[in-house]
C-alpha cells in the first residue's frame, strides 16, 4: 500500500452537502454523478475496444469517435432523467428535446480535447445551464446561471458555478462522491504562464505577433520578466490548470481559412469557460469583446477565445487594439 507522507482521511464536505437538489444545482449534481462510469471508460483505454474508432463526423466535418458519441449518449439519459427541457451537443447537429415541462436548458461538450483519446492526456467535459426559453440557445452567455467542467486525468475533478463563485470537488473513491478541494477559487491578475499552439503564430495579426514577440524576451524585453509556456491541446484541461495555478489561455482568430472566426465552439466550449473564469475573477475575451456579450448567429458557431488573469488579457487586448488595421 502506498502511503504518503500526509495520508490520512480523506478531507472535505461531500459534493451532495454543497449543492441543493433544486433548480440549476439538481442539474449540476446530476451531471457530477454521471461522472465516474465515463472517467473508468477513459481509463480502461482499449482494454474493452477502440475508443478512438471513427464512427462519424459533427457538424463541423470533425471525425467523431466512438467514446465522443458514447458520452453523448450517456449524457442525454442522465440529462433526460434530471427533467432539462433540451440540449444542445456537439455531436448532433441539432437541438435535442427532452422535456417540455423542464425549467432548464443545458448546452454541452461531453468530451473536450478527443482528439487525445487513448494516449493518456488530459480529456474534459463543458456545459452550460440557461432559463428554458423559446429563443433556445442563441442567446449571449449572460443569461447562464450556472457551469461547469470535468477534468479527466490522474483524478476525476469537476468544477463548477452556480453564481456563487467557482469551487473544484475531486472524486473520492471510498466515498464514491466527490469531494470539495478547493472553494470561491479566486484567480490571480498576473500571469507567468501562458497556454497557446506556437506554431499557429505566424498567421496571426500583427498585434498579437508583437505581444508574443515581447513575451518571448521575457527579462530582456519591454515586459521585464520571464514567462512559461504550455499547450496541453485541451481546453478544459488549460481552464483546470488555469483555476488551480493561475496563467492565461488564447486561441486566437487567425489568417489561414475556416480560421478566421477562430476554432472553438462558442455556446458549449467557450461560454461556459467565460461565465467559470468571470466567477473566479479572471476575464474571458474574443478580442473585441468579452465573451459572455457575443450574439451567436447558429447553433455551432466559432469564436477566437483569450481567457485568465485580468492584467494579462487586457495587455494583449491593448496590442490588439494598438495594431488595428
Amino acid at each position: 500500500m502506498l502511503i504518503l507522507p500526509a495520508d490520512g482521511p480523506a478531507s472535505g464536505r461531500l459534493i451532495a452537502d454543497a449543492l441543493t437538489s433544486d433548480g440549476p444545482e439538481q442539474i449540476v449534481r446530476a451531471i457530477a454523478e454521471a461522472l465516474p462510469p465515463l472517467a473508468a471508460r477513459l481509463a480502461a483505454g482499449r482494454l474493452h475496444g477502440d475508443p478512438e474508432a471513427i464512427v462519424g463526423v459533427n457538424d463541423s466535418g470533425d471525425k467523431q469517435k466512438a467514446l465522443d458519441v458514447a458520452a453523448h449518449d450517456h449524457m442525454i439519459a442522465v440529462l433526460r432523467d434530471a427533467g432539462v427541457r433540451q440540449v444542445l451537443s456537439e455531436e448532433a447537429e441539432d437541438v435535442i428535446h427532452l422535456s417540455e415541462s423542464g425549467c432548464f436548458d443545458v448546452a454541452i461538450d461531453p468530451i473536450d480535447g478527443s482528439g487525445s483519446i487513448g494516449i493518456g492526456a488530459p480529456l474534459g467535459m463543458l456545459f452550460s445551464i440557461l432559463p428554458a426559453s423559446d429563443r433556445g440557445f442563441l442567446r449571449k452567455g449572460r443569461e447562464i446561471v450556472a457551469a461547469g467542467y470535468a477534468s479527466f486525468g490522474h483524478s476525476l475533478d469537476f468544477g463548477w458555478s452556480v453564481g456563487d463563485g467557482v469551487h473544484i470537488a475531486t472524486f473520492d473513491e471510498a466515498a464514491q462522491s466527490f469531494r470539495l478541494a478547493r472553494e470561491n477559487v479566486t484567480l490571480k491578475p498576473t500571469a507567468s504562464t501562458i497556454a497557446y499552439n506556437a506554431s499557429n503564430e505566424r498567421h496571426w495579426s500583427a498585434g498579437l505577433q508583437t505581444w508574443v514577440q515581447e513575451l518571448r524576451l521575457g527579462k530582456d524585453g519591454p515586459r521585464k520578466r520571464d514567462f512559461n509556456m504550455r499547450w496541453l491541446a485541451a481546453a478544459v484541461g488549460e481552464l483546470h490548470r488555469i483555476l488551480l495555478k493561475g496563467g492565461m489561455f488564447l486561441y486566437p482568430a487567425d489568417s489561414r481559412p475556416g480560421y478566421e472566426n477562430g476554432r472553438l465552439r462558442l455556446i458549449y466550449e467557450s461560454a461556459p469557460i467565460a461565465f467559470l473564469i468571470e466567477q473566479a475573477g479572471g476575464a474571458a475575451s474574443d478580442g473585441t469583446q468579452p465573451i459572455l456579450d457575443r450574439s451567436p448567429g447558429g447553433l455551432h458557431d466559432f469564436t477566437p477565445l483569450i481567457f485568465g488573469a485580468t492584467d494579462e488579457v487586457e495587455n494583449l487586448l491593448g496590442h490588439l487594439v494598438a495594431n488595428k488595421g
